[in-house]
Protein backbone atom coordinates (compact mmCIF):
# COMPACT_ATOMS: atom_id res chain seq x y z
CA UNK A 1 0.00 0.00 0.00
CA UNK A 2 1.53 3.68 -0.68
CA UNK A 3 -0.46 6.59 -0.09
CA UNK A 4 -2.44 5.67 2.74
CA UNK A 5 -0.63 7.94 5.50
CA UNK A 6 -1.22 11.01 2.85
CA UNK A 7 -2.28 14.04 4.88
CA UNK A 8 -3.13 16.51 2.00
CA UNK A 9 -6.28 16.52 0.27
CA UNK A 10 -6.29 12.80 -1.50
CA UNK A 11 -7.27 12.96 -5.01
CA UNK A 12 -8.71 9.78 -6.85
CA UNK A 13 -8.34 9.90 -10.66
CA UNK A 14 -11.34 7.13 -11.33
CA UNK A 15 -10.96 4.93 -14.37
CA UNK A 16 -14.00 3.44 -14.02
CA UNK A 17 -15.37 1.71 -17.00
CA UNK A 18 -13.44 4.47 -19.24
CA UNK A 19 -11.10 1.01 -20.73
CA UNK A 20 -14.07 -0.36 -22.17
CA UNK A 21 -13.26 -3.85 -20.80
CA UNK A 22 -9.60 -3.27 -22.84
CA UNK A 23 -6.80 -4.70 -20.14
CA UNK A 24 -4.38 -2.37 -22.40
CA UNK A 25 -6.43 0.56 -21.90
CA UNK A 26 -6.49 -0.03 -18.24
CA UNK A 27 -3.01 -0.03 -17.81
CA UNK A 28 -2.83 3.02 -20.37
CA UNK A 29 -4.89 4.46 -18.00
CA UNK A 30 -2.54 3.77 -14.49
CA UNK A 31 0.36 5.37 -16.71
CA UNK A 32 -1.56 8.78 -18.01
CA UNK A 33 -2.92 9.07 -14.17
CA UNK A 34 0.33 8.52 -12.50
CA UNK A 35 2.25 11.59 -14.34
CA UNK A 36 -0.48 13.73 -13.11
CA UNK A 37 -0.12 14.16 -9.61
CA UNK A 38 -3.19 12.05 -7.86
CA UNK A 39 -3.13 9.97 -5.39
CA UNK A 40 -5.06 6.59 -6.39
CA UNK A 41 -6.30 5.04 -9.16
CA UNK A 42 -9.94 3.95 -9.05
CA UNK A 43 -11.44 0.92 -10.97
CA UNK A 44 -14.79 -0.33 -10.92
CA UNK A 45 -15.21 -3.95 -10.68
CA UNK A 46 -18.42 -6.05 -11.98
CA UNK A 47 -19.46 -9.59 -11.76
CA UNK A 48 -22.38 -9.98 -14.20
CA UNK A 49 -23.68 -12.71 -12.95
CA UNK A 50 -23.81 -12.05 -8.89
CA UNK A 51 -24.62 -8.13 -9.55
CA UNK A 52 -27.11 -8.14 -12.70
CA UNK A 53 -30.03 -9.80 -13.71
CA UNK A 54 -31.89 -10.05 -17.20
CA UNK A 55 -34.42 -7.20 -15.63
CA UNK A 56 -31.74 -4.39 -15.48
CA UNK A 57 -31.98 -1.50 -18.03
CA UNK A 58 -29.77 0.69 -19.14
CA UNK A 59 -28.91 3.72 -17.36
CA UNK A 60 -29.29 5.68 -20.58
CA UNK A 61 -29.26 4.34 -23.81
CA UNK A 62 -25.24 4.38 -25.21
CA UNK A 63 -24.31 1.08 -26.42
CA UNK A 64 -24.38 -0.19 -29.89
CA UNK A 65 -22.39 -3.37 -28.94
CA UNK A 66 -24.46 -4.95 -25.87
CA UNK A 67 -27.74 -6.09 -26.36
CA UNK A 68 -28.37 -5.48 -23.02
CA UNK A 69 -26.98 -4.13 -19.50
CA UNK A 70 -26.08 -7.64 -18.29
CA UNK A 71 -24.18 -7.84 -21.44
CA UNK A 72 -22.54 -4.60 -21.11
CA UNK A 73 -21.30 -5.52 -17.16
CA UNK A 74 -20.03 -8.88 -18.53
CA UNK A 75 -17.79 -7.09 -21.39
CA UNK A 76 -16.61 -5.47 -18.63
CA UNK A 77 -14.79 -8.09 -16.33
CA UNK A 78 -11.33 -8.78 -15.75
CA UNK A 79 -9.82 -11.94 -14.00
CA UNK A 80 -8.41 -12.37 -10.83
CA UNK A 81 -4.76 -12.46 -12.38
CA UNK A 82 -5.84 -9.30 -14.35
CA UNK A 83 -6.72 -6.83 -11.76
CA UNK A 84 -4.10 -7.84 -9.47
CA UNK A 85 -1.80 -6.83 -12.80
CA UNK A 86 -3.89 -3.60 -12.16
CA UNK A 87 -2.86 -3.46 -9.00
CA UNK A 88 0.43 -4.07 -9.28
CA UNK A 89 1.51 -1.45 -11.46
CA UNK A 90 -0.60 1.13 -9.20
CA UNK A 91 2.07 0.34 -6.75
CA UNK A 92 4.83 0.51 -9.20
CA UNK A 93 3.12 4.22 -10.44
CA UNK A 94 2.80 5.26 -6.37
CA UNK A 95 -0.70 5.00 -6.91
CA UNK A 96 -2.66 3.41 -4.42
CA UNK A 97 -5.35 0.80 -5.86
CA UNK A 98 -9.02 1.50 -4.98
CA UNK A 99 -12.13 -0.49 -6.58
CA UNK A 100 -15.97 -0.52 -6.23
CA UNK A 101 -17.39 -3.78 -5.87
CA UNK A 102 -21.24 -4.01 -6.54
CA UNK A 103 -21.98 -7.13 -5.09
CA UNK A 104 -20.78 -9.38 -2.20
CA UNK A 105 -18.06 -11.61 -5.10
CA UNK A 106 -16.76 -8.20 -6.59
CA UNK A 107 -15.61 -7.74 -2.62
CA UNK A 108 -14.30 -11.02 -2.48
CA UNK A 109 -12.20 -11.18 -5.45
CA UNK A 110 -11.22 -7.87 -4.35
CA UNK A 111 -10.13 -9.09 -1.42
CA UNK A 112 -8.58 -11.64 -2.44
CA UNK A 113 -6.53 -8.68 -5.18
CA UNK A 114 -5.59 -6.87 -2.33
CA UNK A 115 -7.18 -3.74 -2.59
CA UNK A 116 -6.12 -0.33 -0.63
CA UNK A 117 -9.59 1.19 -0.02
CA UNK A 118 -12.67 0.47 -1.25
CA UNK A 119 -15.08 2.85 -2.43
CA UNK A 120 -18.74 2.57 -2.27
CA UNK A 121 -20.70 3.92 -5.08
CA UNK A 122 -23.97 6.15 -4.58
CA UNK A 123 -26.15 3.23 -5.62
CA UNK A 124 -24.93 0.95 -3.24
CA UNK A 125 -24.95 2.99 0.08
CA UNK A 126 -28.21 0.92 1.29
CA UNK A 127 -26.70 -2.54 0.27
CA UNK A 128 -26.05 -3.62 3.93
CA UNK A 129 -25.29 -7.07 3.19
CA UNK A 130 -21.83 -6.39 1.10
CA UNK A 131 -21.10 -3.31 3.04
CA UNK A 132 -21.03 -5.75 5.94
CA UNK A 133 -18.74 -8.16 4.04
CA UNK A 134 -16.48 -5.06 2.87
CA UNK A 135 -16.87 -3.96 6.96
CA UNK A 136 -15.31 -7.61 8.06
CA UNK A 137 -11.82 -6.58 6.09
CA UNK A 138 -11.61 -3.86 7.88
CA UNK A 139 -9.86 -1.79 5.43
CA UNK A 140 -10.87 1.64 4.82
CA UNK A 141 -14.06 2.90 2.99
CA UNK A 142 -15.05 5.75 1.10
CA UNK A 143 -18.56 6.47 0.97
CA UNK A 144 -20.36 8.67 -1.97
CA UNK A 145 -23.65 9.97 -0.88
CA UNK A 146 -25.17 11.16 -4.43
CA UNK A 147 -28.50 9.24 -3.88
CA UNK A 148 -28.50 9.27 0.44
CA UNK A 149 -31.04 11.04 2.40
CA UNK A 150 -29.35 12.18 5.72
CA UNK A 151 -31.27 9.11 7.12
CA UNK A 152 -29.66 6.55 4.80
CA UNK A 153 -26.32 8.53 5.71
CA UNK A 154 -27.04 8.17 9.48
CA UNK A 155 -27.77 4.44 9.55
CA UNK A 156 -24.72 3.81 7.66
CA UNK A 157 -22.77 6.38 9.40
CA UNK A 158 -23.79 4.81 13.11
CA UNK A 159 -22.84 0.60 11.38
CA UNK A 160 -19.74 1.23 10.21
CA UNK A 161 -18.71 3.37 13.99
CA UNK A 162 -20.34 0.43 15.29
CA UNK A 163 -17.97 -2.30 12.94
CA UNK A 164 -14.89 0.36 14.07
CA UNK A 165 -13.92 0.83 10.30
CA UNK A 166 -12.54 4.05 9.44
CA UNK A 167 -14.41 5.60 6.46
CA UNK A 168 -15.32 9.07 4.74
CA UNK A 169 -17.96 10.49 3.32
CA UNK A 170 -18.20 12.15 -0.46
CA UNK A 171 -20.83 14.48 -1.84
CA UNK A 172 -22.26 13.51 -5.01
CA UNK A 173 -25.28 14.30 -7.16
CA UNK A 174 -25.74 11.36 -9.42
CA UNK A 175 -26.34 13.03 -12.88
CA UNK A 176 -24.11 13.03 -16.00
CA UNK A 177 -22.81 15.62 -15.96
CA UNK A 178 -23.99 17.37 -13.19
CA UNK A 179 -24.56 21.00 -13.78
CA UNK A 180 -23.30 24.15 -11.11
CA UNK A 181 -26.95 24.30 -9.81
CA UNK A 182 -26.58 20.55 -8.63
CA UNK A 183 -22.92 20.36 -6.83
CA UNK A 184 -24.09 20.60 -3.41
CA UNK A 185 -21.25 22.35 -2.27
CA UNK A 186 -22.98 23.48 0.73
CA UNK A 187 -23.03 19.76 2.09
CA UNK A 188 -19.39 19.33 2.36
CA UNK A 189 -18.82 21.03 5.62
CA UNK A 190 -22.38 19.77 6.59
CA UNK A 191 -21.28 16.44 6.40
CA UNK A 192 -18.21 17.12 7.90
CA UNK A 193 -20.10 18.63 11.08
CA UNK A 194 -22.99 15.78 11.24
CA UNK A 195 -20.88 12.69 11.01
CA UNK A 196 -16.75 13.85 12.17
CA UNK A 197 -15.52 12.47 9.39
CA UNK A 198 -12.87 13.03 6.49
CA UNK A 199 -15.05 14.68 3.91
CA UNK A 200 -14.88 15.63 0.48
CA UNK A 201 -16.48 15.55 -3.32
CA UNK A 202 -17.70 13.21 -5.91
CA UNK A 203 -17.28 14.92 -9.56
CA UNK A 204 -19.26 14.12 -12.05
CA UNK A 205 -19.06 17.80 -14.25
CA UNK A 206 -16.99 17.14 -16.65
CA UNK A 207 -14.57 20.20 -16.10
CA UNK A 208 -12.55 21.58 -13.85
CA UNK A 209 -14.27 23.98 -11.99
CA UNK A 210 -16.34 21.72 -9.48
CA UNK A 211 -13.31 20.53 -7.85
CA UNK A 212 -11.11 23.72 -7.56
CA UNK A 213 -14.46 24.98 -5.53
CA UNK A 214 -14.99 22.07 -3.35
CA UNK A 215 -11.31 22.07 -2.91
CA UNK A 216 -11.31 26.08 -1.23
CA UNK A 217 -14.62 24.62 0.74
CA UNK A 218 -12.29 22.18 2.65
CA UNK A 219 -12.36 18.96 0.57
CA UNK A 220 -9.83 16.17 1.95
CA UNK A 221 -11.10 14.09 -0.57
CA UNK A 222 -11.39 14.74 -4.45
CA UNK A 223 -12.88 12.00 -6.54
CA UNK A 224 -13.80 12.32 -10.76
CA UNK A 225 -13.82 9.91 -13.38
CA UNK A 226 -11.03 10.33 -16.38
CA UNK A 227 -11.43 9.82 -19.74
CA UNK A 228 -8.83 9.81 -22.82
CA UNK A 229 -11.60 12.12 -25.18
CA UNK A 230 -15.16 12.95 -24.40
CA UNK A 231 -16.10 11.80 -27.54
CA UNK A 232 -14.86 8.22 -26.70
CA UNK A 233 -17.91 5.75 -26.06
CA UNK A 234 -19.60 4.62 -22.33
CA UNK A 235 -21.97 6.35 -20.29
CA UNK A 236 -19.48 8.75 -18.17
CA UNK A 237 -17.25 9.92 -21.21
CA UNK A 238 -19.33 13.58 -21.50
CA UNK A 239 -19.15 13.40 -17.46
CA UNK A 240 -15.06 13.11 -17.11
CA UNK A 241 -12.07 14.54 -17.50
CA UNK A 242 -9.62 14.28 -20.37
CA UNK A 243 -6.09 13.49 -18.73
CA UNK A 244 -5.06 16.97 -20.23
CA UNK A 245 -7.55 18.96 -17.76
CA UNK A 246 -7.13 16.81 -14.88
CA UNK A 247 -3.32 17.56 -14.97
CA UNK A 248 -4.39 21.34 -15.07
CA UNK A 249 -7.12 20.54 -12.23
CA UNK A 250 -4.61 18.69 -9.96
CA UNK A 251 -2.21 21.54 -10.23
CA UNK A 252 -4.77 23.84 -8.87
CA UNK A 253 -5.72 21.80 -6.11
CA UNK A 254 -2.29 21.66 -4.83
CA UNK A 255 -2.27 25.20 -5.16
CA UNK A 256 -5.29 25.71 -3.73
CA UNK A 257 -4.26 23.48 -0.82
CA UNK A 258 -0.89 25.13 -0.15
CA UNK A 259 -2.52 28.65 0.09
CA UNK A 260 -5.09 27.03 3.01
CA UNK A 261 -2.55 25.68 4.56
CA UNK A 262 -0.16 28.99 4.67
CA UNK A 263 -2.54 31.63 6.01
CA UNK A 264 -1.36 34.94 6.00
CA UNK A 265 -1.36 37.57 8.99
CA UNK A 266 -2.57 40.96 7.99
CA UNK A 267 -1.95 42.37 11.41
CA UNK A 268 1.62 41.91 10.96
CA UNK A 269 3.34 43.33 7.21
CA UNK A 270 7.03 43.64 8.24
CA UNK A 271 8.06 41.53 5.54
CA UNK A 272 6.78 44.97 3.34
CA UNK A 273 8.41 47.63 4.54
CA UNK A 274 10.86 47.07 2.01
CA UNK A 275 8.17 47.91 -0.64
CA UNK A 276 6.55 49.74 1.40
CA UNK A 277 8.98 52.65 1.34
CA UNK A 278 10.01 51.75 -2.61
CA UNK A 279 6.64 52.31 -3.63
CA UNK A 280 5.28 54.73 -0.63
CA UNK A 281 4.83 58.38 -1.39
CA UNK A 282 6.76 61.52 -0.03
CA UNK A 283 5.63 65.13 0.18
CA UNK A 284 6.89 67.59 -2.28
CA UNK A 285 5.84 70.70 -3.94
CA UNK A 286 4.45 71.22 -7.63
CA UNK A 287 5.70 74.65 -7.85
CA UNK A 288 8.56 76.51 -7.20
CA UNK A 289 8.03 78.38 -3.63
CA UNK A 290 9.77 81.56 -2.32
CA UNK A 291 10.79 81.87 1.36
CA UNK A 292 7.67 82.38 4.29
CA UNK A 293 5.30 81.02 1.48
CA UNK A 294 2.23 79.40 3.79
CA UNK A 295 1.47 76.05 2.13
CA UNK A 296 -2.12 75.26 0.96
CA UNK A 297 -3.32 71.69 -0.47
CA UNK A 298 -2.98 73.31 -4.16
CA UNK A 299 1.11 73.35 -3.51
CA UNK A 300 1.77 69.92 -2.62
CA UNK A 301 2.74 66.77 -4.96
CA UNK A 302 2.86 62.87 -3.51
CA UNK A 303 6.24 61.59 -5.16
CA UNK A 304 8.32 57.91 -4.19
CA UNK A 305 9.85 56.76 -2.31
CA UNK A 306 8.62 57.10 0.86
CA UNK A 307 11.42 57.80 2.93
CA UNK A 308 12.22 61.23 1.80
CA UNK A 309 10.58 63.07 4.06
CA UNK A 310 6.77 63.54 5.30
CA UNK A 311 4.73 60.60 4.27
CA UNK A 312 1.60 61.62 1.65
CA UNK A 313 -0.68 60.54 5.21
CA UNK A 314 0.45 63.32 7.08
CA UNK A 315 -0.10 65.88 4.51
CA UNK A 316 -2.87 67.75 6.68
CA UNK A 317 -0.23 68.49 8.77
CA UNK A 318 2.03 71.02 6.79
CA UNK A 319 -0.96 72.77 5.76
CA UNK A 320 -0.77 76.53 6.44
CA UNK A 321 3.13 76.12 7.84
CA UNK A 322 5.30 78.55 6.36
CA UNK A 323 8.61 77.78 4.31
CA UNK A 324 11.67 78.70 5.74
CA UNK A 325 13.66 78.94 2.36
CA UNK A 326 12.79 78.93 -0.99
CA UNK A 327 11.75 75.28 -2.82
CA UNK A 328 12.32 74.29 -6.61
CA UNK A 329 9.37 72.43 -8.37
CA UNK A 330 9.30 69.17 -7.20
CA UNK A 331 11.51 69.50 -4.00
CA UNK A 332 10.50 66.94 -1.19
CA UNK A 333 9.03 69.06 1.91
CA UNK A 334 10.81 68.07 5.18
CA UNK A 335 10.11 69.09 8.62
CA UNK A 336 13.30 71.46 8.46
CA UNK A 337 11.95 72.92 5.49
CA UNK A 338 9.36 74.61 7.67
CA UNK A 339 8.90 77.69 10.40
Amino acid sequence: MINLEQNGIYIIGEIGQAHEGSLGMAHSYIDALAGIGVNAAKFQVHIAEAESSMYEGFRAPFSYEDASRFAYWKRMEFTKEQWAGLRNHCHDKNLDFLASPFSVKSVELLEKVGTDKFKIGSGEINNLLMIRKIAETKKEIILSSGMSSYDELDRISSFLKTQEVQFSILQCTTSYPTRPEQWGLNVIPLLKERYAVKTGFSDHSGDIYACLAATALGAEILEFHIVFDQRMFGPDARSSLTIDRAEIMVKGVRQIESALNSPVNKTDNQSSEFLKTLFGKSLAVNKKLKKGHSLCIQDLESKKPGDRGIPALDYESIINRKLNKDLAQWDFVTLNDLI
